[in-house]
Protein backbone atom coordinates (compact mmCIF):
# COMPACT_ATOMS: atom_id res chain seq x y z
CA UNK A 1 0.00 0.00 0.00
CA UNK A 2 1.25 3.05 -0.88
CA UNK A 3 1.32 6.72 1.41
CA UNK A 4 -1.03 8.80 2.32
CA UNK A 5 -1.43 12.31 1.60
CA UNK A 6 -3.95 14.54 3.92
CA UNK A 7 -4.60 18.05 3.58
CA UNK A 8 -6.10 20.31 6.65
CA UNK A 9 -7.47 23.88 6.07
CA UNK A 10 -7.52 26.34 7.94
CA UNK A 11 -9.81 28.92 8.93
CA UNK A 12 -12.92 30.08 6.52
CA UNK A 13 -16.05 29.75 5.64
CA UNK A 14 -17.91 26.60 4.98
CA UNK A 15 -16.57 24.65 1.92
CA UNK A 16 -17.30 21.33 -0.24
CA UNK A 17 -14.74 18.77 0.87
CA UNK A 18 -14.36 17.13 -2.69
CA UNK A 19 -14.03 20.11 -4.44
CA UNK A 20 -11.64 21.11 -2.26
CA UNK A 21 -9.42 18.50 -2.10
CA UNK A 22 -9.19 18.48 -5.95
CA UNK A 23 -8.08 21.63 -5.93
CA UNK A 24 -5.32 21.61 -3.25
CA UNK A 25 -4.32 18.54 -5.38
CA UNK A 26 -4.58 20.52 -8.37
CA UNK A 27 -2.04 23.34 -6.85
CA UNK A 28 0.30 20.64 -5.62
CA UNK A 29 0.61 19.13 -8.88
CA UNK A 30 1.15 22.49 -10.73
CA UNK A 31 3.59 22.83 -8.37
CA UNK A 32 5.20 19.77 -9.01
CA UNK A 33 5.76 20.13 -12.59
CA UNK A 34 7.41 23.88 -12.03
CA UNK A 35 10.05 21.65 -9.50
CA UNK A 36 10.64 19.23 -12.56
CA UNK A 37 8.27 16.47 -11.00
CA UNK A 38 5.79 16.28 -14.09
CA UNK A 39 6.48 12.27 -13.87
CA UNK A 40 4.60 11.40 -10.74
CA UNK A 41 1.93 14.00 -11.56
CA UNK A 42 -0.20 11.83 -13.47
CA UNK A 43 -0.17 9.42 -9.99
CA UNK A 44 -0.47 11.99 -8.05
CA UNK A 45 -3.72 13.32 -9.95
CA UNK A 46 -5.52 9.71 -9.90
CA UNK A 47 -4.61 8.50 -6.89
CA UNK A 48 -1.97 5.62 -7.91
CA UNK A 49 1.07 7.35 -6.21
CA UNK A 50 -0.62 8.12 -2.89
CA UNK A 51 -4.30 8.03 -0.75
CA UNK A 52 -4.70 11.21 -0.71
CA UNK A 53 -7.30 13.04 1.83
CA UNK A 54 -9.01 16.01 2.76
CA UNK A 55 -9.57 16.42 6.71
CA UNK A 56 -12.60 18.97 6.90
CA UNK A 57 -13.37 20.67 10.11
CA UNK A 58 -14.88 23.59 9.03
CA UNK A 59 -18.55 22.51 9.45
CA UNK A 60 -17.72 22.50 13.61
CA UNK A 61 -17.47 26.07 13.43
CA UNK A 62 -21.04 26.32 12.10
CA UNK A 63 -22.86 24.36 14.27
CA UNK A 64 -26.03 25.31 17.01
CA UNK A 65 -23.26 26.21 19.26
CA UNK A 66 -21.98 28.77 16.81
CA UNK A 67 -22.35 32.50 17.90
CA UNK A 68 -24.52 34.55 16.05
CA UNK A 69 -24.45 35.28 12.09
CA UNK A 70 -21.31 35.96 10.00
CA UNK A 71 -21.46 39.33 10.11
CA UNK A 72 -22.29 39.60 13.88
CA UNK A 73 -20.70 36.65 15.62
CA UNK A 74 -17.49 38.48 17.14
CA UNK A 75 -18.91 38.60 20.68
CA UNK A 76 -16.39 40.40 23.54
CA UNK A 77 -14.43 37.27 24.52
CA UNK A 78 -13.98 36.57 20.79
CA UNK A 79 -12.98 40.14 19.70
CA UNK A 80 -10.67 40.20 22.94
CA UNK A 81 -7.81 37.23 21.29
CA UNK A 82 -9.01 38.08 17.82
CA UNK A 83 -7.11 41.35 18.89
CA UNK A 84 -4.23 40.36 20.01
CA UNK A 85 -3.66 38.10 16.79
CA UNK A 86 -4.58 40.83 14.81
CA UNK A 87 -1.80 43.36 16.90
CA UNK A 88 0.98 40.57 16.52
CA UNK A 89 0.56 40.31 13.40
CA UNK A 90 0.79 43.87 12.58
CA UNK A 91 3.81 44.57 14.79
CA UNK A 92 5.32 41.62 13.12
CA UNK A 93 4.60 43.45 9.69
CA UNK A 94 5.69 46.29 10.54
CA UNK A 95 8.93 44.87 11.73
CA UNK A 96 9.89 44.66 8.00
CA UNK A 97 7.52 47.39 6.74
CA UNK A 98 9.30 51.10 7.75
CA UNK A 99 7.25 53.34 5.00
CA UNK A 100 5.26 53.72 2.54
CA UNK A 101 1.13 53.38 2.38
CA UNK A 102 1.64 50.22 4.17
CA UNK A 103 2.72 51.46 6.63
CA UNK A 104 0.70 54.15 7.24
CA UNK A 105 -2.37 51.43 7.12
CA UNK A 106 -0.41 49.11 9.63
CA UNK A 107 0.41 51.86 12.17
CA UNK A 108 -3.04 53.47 12.12
CA UNK A 109 -4.23 49.53 13.17
CA UNK A 110 -1.96 49.32 15.62
CA UNK A 111 -3.53 52.72 17.26
CA UNK A 112 -6.85 51.37 16.76
CA UNK A 113 -6.15 48.18 18.59
CA UNK A 114 -3.78 49.41 21.32
CA UNK A 115 -4.83 53.23 22.01
CA UNK A 116 -3.43 54.75 24.83
CA UNK A 117 -5.51 56.34 27.49
CA UNK A 118 -8.52 54.32 26.39
CA UNK A 119 -10.51 52.29 29.06
CA UNK A 120 -9.90 48.79 27.75
CA UNK A 121 -13.24 47.67 29.03
CA UNK A 122 -14.71 44.15 26.70
CA UNK A 123 -17.47 46.51 24.76
CA UNK A 124 -14.42 48.67 23.81
CA UNK A 125 -11.96 45.50 22.31
CA UNK A 126 -14.84 44.81 20.30
CA UNK A 127 -15.24 48.50 18.66
CA UNK A 128 -11.55 48.53 18.28
CA UNK A 129 -10.75 45.07 16.82
CA UNK A 130 -13.94 45.70 14.50
CA UNK A 131 -12.39 49.14 13.22
CA UNK A 132 -9.04 47.86 12.86
CA UNK A 133 -10.14 45.37 11.02
CA UNK A 134 -11.50 47.58 8.55
CA UNK A 135 -8.54 49.47 8.49
CA UNK A 136 -6.35 46.36 7.53
CA UNK A 137 -9.31 45.24 4.66
CA UNK A 138 -7.59 48.76 2.95
CA UNK A 139 -4.28 46.80 2.29
CA UNK A 140 -4.14 45.21 -1.47
CA UNK A 141 -5.28 41.65 -1.61
CA UNK A 142 -6.12 41.17 1.86
CA UNK A 143 -9.55 40.92 1.21
CA UNK A 144 -9.01 38.59 -1.29
CA UNK A 145 -6.76 36.77 0.86
CA UNK A 146 -9.44 35.48 3.06
CA UNK A 147 -12.47 36.01 1.06
CA UNK A 148 -13.49 38.36 3.67
CA UNK A 149 -16.23 41.72 2.63
CA UNK A 150 -16.25 42.88 5.42
CA UNK A 151 -14.26 43.82 8.45
CA UNK A 152 -16.90 41.72 10.51
CA UNK A 153 -16.42 38.54 8.79
CA UNK A 154 -12.89 38.97 8.36
CA UNK A 155 -12.73 38.87 12.74
CA UNK A 156 -15.44 36.00 12.80
CA UNK A 157 -13.15 33.98 10.23
CA UNK A 158 -10.10 34.82 12.98
CA UNK A 159 -12.43 33.64 15.78
CA UNK A 160 -12.10 30.52 14.81
CA UNK A 161 -8.62 30.29 15.94
CA UNK A 162 -9.68 31.52 19.47
CA UNK A 163 -12.82 28.87 19.65
CA UNK A 164 -10.13 26.22 18.98
CA UNK A 165 -7.93 27.67 21.23
CA UNK A 166 -10.30 28.41 24.16
CA UNK A 167 -11.04 24.20 24.42
CA UNK A 168 -15.05 24.72 24.82
CA UNK A 169 -18.31 24.41 23.13
CA UNK A 170 -18.73 20.94 24.19
CA UNK A 171 -21.09 18.85 22.67
CA UNK A 172 -23.80 16.42 24.20
CA UNK A 173 -21.27 14.19 25.14
CA UNK A 174 -19.31 16.98 26.65
CA UNK A 175 -16.71 16.85 24.48
CA UNK A 176 -14.73 20.48 23.59
CA UNK A 177 -14.87 21.74 19.90
CA UNK A 178 -11.02 21.28 20.03
CA UNK A 179 -11.48 17.96 20.36
CA UNK A 180 -13.90 17.45 17.83
CA UNK A 181 -11.62 19.47 15.38
CA UNK A 182 -8.40 17.03 16.22
CA UNK A 183 -10.86 13.61 15.89
CA UNK A 184 -11.50 15.12 12.46
CA UNK A 185 -8.14 15.28 11.61
CA UNK A 186 -6.87 11.81 12.95
CA UNK A 187 -9.46 9.81 11.48
CA UNK A 188 -7.63 10.68 8.00
CA UNK A 189 -4.10 9.72 8.96
CA UNK A 190 -2.40 6.19 8.43
CA UNK A 191 -1.98 4.36 11.92
CA UNK A 192 -0.13 2.17 9.83
CA UNK A 193 1.41 3.40 7.04
CA UNK A 194 3.42 6.31 6.26
CA UNK A 195 1.66 9.86 6.07
CA UNK A 196 2.69 12.84 4.46
CA UNK A 197 0.48 16.13 6.45
CA UNK A 198 0.23 19.27 4.45
CA UNK A 199 -1.58 21.74 6.98
CA UNK A 200 -2.56 25.68 6.22
CA UNK A 201 -3.08 27.92 8.77
CA UNK A 202 -5.28 27.29 11.84
CA UNK A 203 -4.73 23.73 10.39
CA UNK A 204 -1.09 23.98 11.53
CA UNK A 205 -1.85 24.49 14.80
CA UNK A 206 -4.77 21.63 15.13
CA UNK A 207 -2.80 19.12 13.25
CA UNK A 208 0.24 20.32 15.51
CA UNK A 209 -1.55 18.89 18.26
CA UNK A 210 -2.96 15.97 16.12
CA UNK A 211 0.22 14.58 15.78
CA UNK A 212 1.23 14.24 18.86
CA UNK A 213 -0.99 11.43 19.34
CA UNK A 214 -0.56 10.17 16.40
CA UNK A 215 1.87 6.60 16.31
CA UNK A 216 2.24 5.98 12.75
CA UNK A 217 4.98 7.31 10.72
CA UNK A 218 4.88 11.08 9.04
CA UNK A 219 7.62 10.87 6.91
CA UNK A 220 7.22 15.09 6.52
CA UNK A 221 4.91 17.64 7.79
CA UNK A 222 4.54 20.42 5.77
CA UNK A 223 2.86 23.86 7.60
CA UNK A 224 2.11 26.72 5.30
CA UNK A 225 1.53 30.14 6.81
CA UNK A 226 1.24 29.13 10.07
CA UNK A 227 0.62 31.67 13.36
CA UNK A 228 2.44 29.27 15.58
CA UNK A 229 5.12 31.91 16.23
CA UNK A 230 2.29 34.06 17.20
CA UNK A 231 4.13 35.16 20.75
CA UNK A 232 0.56 36.43 22.65
CA UNK A 233 -2.32 35.02 20.82
CA UNK A 234 -1.84 31.41 19.67
CA UNK A 235 1.94 29.80 20.95
CA UNK A 236 1.40 30.23 24.69
CA UNK A 237 -2.04 28.83 24.13
CA UNK A 238 -1.38 25.36 22.81
CA UNK A 239 -0.53 22.06 23.78
CA UNK A 240 1.49 20.26 25.00
CA UNK A 241 3.80 22.89 26.45
CA UNK A 242 6.56 23.46 26.26
CA UNK A 243 6.23 23.06 22.02
CA UNK A 244 8.31 20.20 21.11
CA UNK A 245 8.17 18.57 17.40
CA UNK A 246 6.31 15.46 17.58
CA UNK A 247 8.14 12.35 18.24
CA UNK A 248 6.83 10.42 14.88
CA UNK A 249 7.52 13.45 12.54
CA UNK A 250 10.77 12.33 10.57
CA UNK A 251 10.68 15.79 8.38
CA UNK A 252 8.91 19.07 9.34
CA UNK A 253 9.40 22.31 6.52
CA UNK A 254 7.50 25.72 7.27
CA UNK A 255 7.05 27.88 4.56
CA UNK A 256 5.62 31.11 5.16
CA UNK A 257 5.49 33.69 2.64
CA UNK A 258 6.84 37.65 3.35
CA UNK A 259 3.39 39.13 2.27
CA UNK A 260 1.22 36.43 4.39
CA UNK A 261 -0.20 39.01 7.38
CA UNK A 262 -1.37 35.82 8.80
CA UNK A 263 2.67 34.01 9.53
CA UNK A 264 4.06 36.24 12.53
CA UNK A 265 6.83 35.43 13.83
CA UNK A 266 7.04 32.43 11.20
CA UNK A 267 10.72 31.08 12.03
CA UNK A 268 9.06 28.26 14.17
CA UNK A 269 12.41 26.49 14.94
CA UNK A 270 13.13 29.70 17.52
CA UNK A 271 10.00 28.75 19.04
CA UNK A 272 10.16 24.84 19.09
CA UNK A 273 12.31 22.36 20.08
CA UNK A 274 13.22 19.61 18.19
CA UNK A 275 11.83 15.48 18.90
CA UNK A 276 14.10 12.99 20.35
CA UNK A 277 14.94 11.85 16.57
CA UNK A 278 16.51 15.64 16.62
CA UNK A 279 13.87 16.60 14.27
CA UNK A 280 12.40 19.85 14.59
CA UNK A 281 10.79 22.86 11.93
CA UNK A 282 12.83 23.77 8.91
CA UNK A 283 11.27 27.27 7.91
CA UNK A 284 12.04 28.43 4.20
CA UNK A 285 10.97 31.01 2.62
CA UNK A 286 8.59 31.61 -0.94
CA UNK A 287 7.53 34.29 -2.25
CA UNK A 288 4.91 34.62 -4.16
CA UNK A 289 3.59 36.75 -6.81
CA UNK A 290 0.77 38.80 -4.97
CA UNK A 291 0.57 41.11 -2.22
CA UNK A 292 -0.59 38.92 0.11
CA UNK A 293 -0.21 35.41 0.06
CA UNK A 294 -2.13 33.83 2.65
CA UNK A 295 -4.15 31.26 0.42
CA UNK A 296 -2.98 27.74 0.25
CA UNK A 297 -3.26 27.06 -3.35
CA UNK A 298 -0.46 29.90 -3.55
CA UNK A 299 1.73 27.92 -1.52
CA UNK A 300 0.93 24.66 -3.15
CA UNK A 301 1.96 26.41 -6.35
CA UNK A 302 5.39 26.79 -5.69
CA UNK A 303 7.94 24.24 -6.40
CA UNK A 304 10.19 25.43 -3.26
CA UNK A 305 7.09 23.84 -1.74
CA UNK A 306 5.80 20.76 -4.29
CA UNK A 307 9.44 19.88 -4.43
CA UNK A 308 9.93 18.49 -1.12
CA UNK A 309 6.30 16.68 -1.09
CA UNK A 310 6.76 15.59 -4.40
CA UNK A 311 10.26 13.75 -2.90
CA UNK A 312 8.86 12.58 0.01
CA UNK A 313 6.10 10.86 -1.59
CA UNK A 314 8.50 9.07 -4.22
CA UNK A 315 10.32 7.89 -1.72
CA UNK A 316 7.04 6.48 0.52
CA UNK A 317 5.98 5.43 -2.07
CA UNK A 318 9.18 3.05 -2.15
CA UNK A 319 9.63 1.88 0.41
Amino acid sequence: MGPRLVFVHGIGGPRDPAAEREILLRALADGARAAGHSRIVPGLLDGSLADVRFAYYGDLFTDGRARGRAGRSADEAEAELVGELLLDAVEQRLAVTADGQEARVLRRARAQLAPEGEQQGLGNVLRRVLNAANTLLALPGLSRAGGWISSAVMVHHLGQVRRYLARRDADGAGIGIDRRIRDRVAEQLDAAGPTIVIAHSLGTVVTFETLHDHTGPVPLFVTLGSPIGMRTAVRPRMRPQPLRAPATVGGWLNFWDRDDFIAGQPELEKWIAPNAAAVGPVSRRIDSDGAWAHPAVKYLSQPGVAGPVAEALVAAAAR
